[in-house]
């Protein structure tokens, strides 16, 4: 298990670092063409933006171009491939929409099926289409969705009928486009899923590669997909905005080993297994000094939720079953909080990403699946409760807050064990994020009533585990890539991962 741990930290290590051979490539490809550098423009006509897209601009409240429009829009209306990177909520599906849809309208009829856009997520896939509708009603622009969750039967039905962009998932995309029958996803990776989109499409295209952060995986689709591409960069290559404030609470451990010894390994890797402590044991005092050893993190929590009544708030965890836990912990002490992971289906994804944009619940719990590139109005908070290991989804995760020139409010919790990884964050951010004290005598106050409350959650999920086990045997779900990728095991509906 040790070994397993070790090489999985070595993979993400490997992820973290960027190849700067890469990066040379396209500055000197750039420097080879010779180009005068694009003057900044401060507004959309300047740009050379057509007047039915200004006016769709200023319909949405977008008075002005962002940097990264203003430096890769002129870039890209003269035809060449883009690599566009920029800091979260700085306006990058701008910036390559307008260019897309201007291209469009130079037809005399627009032609069908003109661009395709491809999303790492569900529910950015969804947002990326809503804004191509909204840049496009008054041309009658048609966007279709393809994404995991939904009836292939309805999308087939939405692409026959000629649709001028097409936005999907790659894995429901590369189904569509490849219409194999008995094609299987469940080994479908999302690079490979790319290399197979682009056997199928024109080789003669203009591509556009957009994100917050430059990773070797974001370096092997440059190589793939762009030719001599021009490299826009409004910021530095991990940072996040001025308007962000950036705190963290260090979270002792040292409570969790004198309350329960025995199960600190699982504590901190392998929590999850007290779902089969509790449904093996008879003492109900077992199952408490279990959720004793769980709860002070969750005083933490708890602690800055009480300091930020009324906040939209968006707390990241790492595996599927955490964001069901913790939603029902807080749930229990009158939060309004809901869950949103990989594991549940497209239809409850939605309709939890909708009561929180309506307000009807301010707390969502969330894993990475809700980081890139969700662009929910409002949110002021989020919450790291579990540090990602991979310090980049830090820089997607607190991107959901401070969007646009708007504040927002980014916290830690770290404990002895993430300290490593907290510390490759602050030197990849290239900045110390300071450390917020709080009396640990106030958190043991709270103690009893959370672990109470955790306690019921952790029966609560075991109970209906046990119920799904008996309907696991007649129903079938649809998956798609994201789910499949997931943290938690097919064999297992609670894997042996994760923490607390």
């Amino acid at each position: 298990m040790a070994k397993k741990k070790e090489l999985e930290v070595k993979q993400q290590l490997e992820d973290n670092e960027v190849t700067e051979l890469e990066e040379e490539e396209v500055e000197a490809g750039e420097a080879q063409q010779g180009e005068a550098p694009v003057r900044r423009a401060s507004t959309f006509a300047e740009l050379g933006i057509c007047g039915e897209l200004v006016s769709a601009c200023d319909a949405m409240g977008w008075k002005e171009p962002t940097g990264i429009q203003a430096e890769a829009i002129p870039h890209a209306l003269q035809g060449r491939d883009l690599i566009g990177l920029g800091q979260t909520g700085s306006g990058k599906t701008g910036a390559f929409a307008l260019p897309i849809i201007q291209a469009l309208l130079k037809h005399d009829k627009p032609q069908p099926l003109f661009a395709c856009v491809l999303s790492p997520t569900r529910e950015l896939a969804i947002q990326i289409g809503q804004q191509f509708e909204a840049l496009g009603s008054a041309i009658s622009l048609r966007c279709s969705v393809l994404v995991g969750g939904v009836d292939r039967v309805q999308q087939a039905v939405s692409l026959a009928k000629r649709p001028h962009i097409v936005v999907g998932t790659p894995g429901r995309l590369l189904d569509h486009l490849t219409d194999t029958k008995g094609f299987s996803l469940n080994k479908l990776k999302y690079l490979k899923a790319i290399d197979d989109i682009l056997n199928v499409i024109p080789k003669e295209r203009r591509t556009y590669l957009f994100s917050a952060t430059m990773t070797n995986k974001v370096s092997k689709l440059q190589r793939a997909c762009l030719r001599n591409p021009v490299k826009v960069e409004v910021a530095s290559k991990y940072s996040t905005v001025d308007t962000l404030r950036q705190e963290f609470y260090f979270v002792p451990a040292d409570y969790k080993v004198k309350f329960y010894p025995f199960y600190l390994v699982f504590i901190e890797f392998k929590w999850f297994d007290l779902i089969k402590l509790a449904a093996y044991t008879t003492e109900g005092s077992t199952l408490r000094k279990s959720c004793e050893a769980l709860s002070l993190i969750d005083c933490y929590l708890v602690h800055v939720l009480n300091e930020l009544p009324g906040s939209m708030i968006m707390i990241f965890v790492r595996t599927c079953e955490s964001t069901r836990l913790l939603a029902l912990t807080l749930r229990n002490l009158r939060f309004k909080a809901i869950s949103i992971s990989g594991q549940m289906s497209q239809d409850k994804r939605l309709g939890a990403l909708n009561r929180f944009k309506t307000k009807d619940c301010n707390i969502l719990i969330c894993t990475d699946v809700a980081s890139r590139g969700l662009d929910i109005q409002g949110v002021n908070v989020v919450i790291n409760y579990d540090i990602p290991i991979n310090s980049k989804d830090y820089v997607h995760r607190v991107g959901r807050t401070a969007r646009a020139g708007n504040t927002g409010y980014a916290v830690s919790l770290v404990n002895q064990y993430e300290a490593m990884w907290f510390k490759m964050i602050e030197k990849l951010l290239e900045k110390d994020i300071p450390d917020r004290k709080v009396d640990n005598a106030e958190m043991m106050i709270l103690r009893e009533r959370i672990s109470d409350a955790k306690r019921i959650a952790l029966t609560t999920m075991k109970e209906s585990s046990g119920h799904k086990k008996k309907r696991r045997k007649t129903d079938d779900d649809d998956d798609d890539e994201e789910e499949r990728n997931a943290p938690v095991s097919r064999k297992s509906k609670y894997r042996k991962s994760g923490r607390r």
